[in-house]
């Protein structure tokens, strides 16, 4: 092999080489940002279980402190974006419940919690097609067992909107000459 040919041969191999090298440092790091549950800061869970009672016990302010502390402790909690989605609908502020849902599918994109909690914000929206596609994705992430996630989202969706009930229509006004 002539200095040429090896020359020609190491510049048709080196980019893909670096490419490939590249994308190995890129998944073997992506890896890494993922942690299991049982992984987060002790802490983060504890508050997180102080939220979930407040909520429970309809103090959503409470609720609200201690979940916003549990991700300030350890942002890769997606229980407590779970969690805080959940205050948010009961407040009735489904666009910030969605917010929180999409932060948790950030850290986990199957979780059947989060898309379950975001499919029941999209209906009480009026959002009922893309709650349905949010119902399909439970669905085939629970398979053939049918999970409690995608019977609560299946009733919401058969009940409806939550905010065509509760948003007052604004009375007829009269013009006078």
């Amino acid at each position: 092999m002539t200095r040429a040919e090896w020359l020609e041969t190491m510049m048709r191999v080196l980019p893909i080489a670096g490419a490939l090298g590249i994308m190995t440092a890129l998944m073997a790091s992506s890896g890494q940002s993922q942690v299991p549950d049982a992984q987060l800061n002790p802490l983060s869970v504890q508050l997180l279980k102080q939220g979930e009672a407040a909520l429970s016990a309809g103090n959503f302010q409470a609720a609200d402190d201690a979940l916003e502390t549990a991700l300030a402790v350890d942002p890769r909690n997606r229980q407590a974006f779970v969690s805080l989605a959940r205050v948010a609908s009961r407040q009735k502020l489904y666009g910030q419940a969605i917010r929180y849902t999409n932060k948790a599918l950030l850290l986990e994109p199957n979780d059947v919690n989060a898309l379950a909690v975001q499919g029941e914000a999209l209906v009480d929206m009026g959002a009922g097609p893309r709650a349905q596609q949010t119902l399909a994705k439970v669905k085939q992430l629970c398979g053939a067992n049918a999970c409690p996630q995608a019977t609560q989202l299946a009733a919401a969706i058969a009940r409806g909107p939550a905010v065509a009930a509760t948003t007052p229509r604004p009375a007829p006004t009269t013009k006078t000459n």
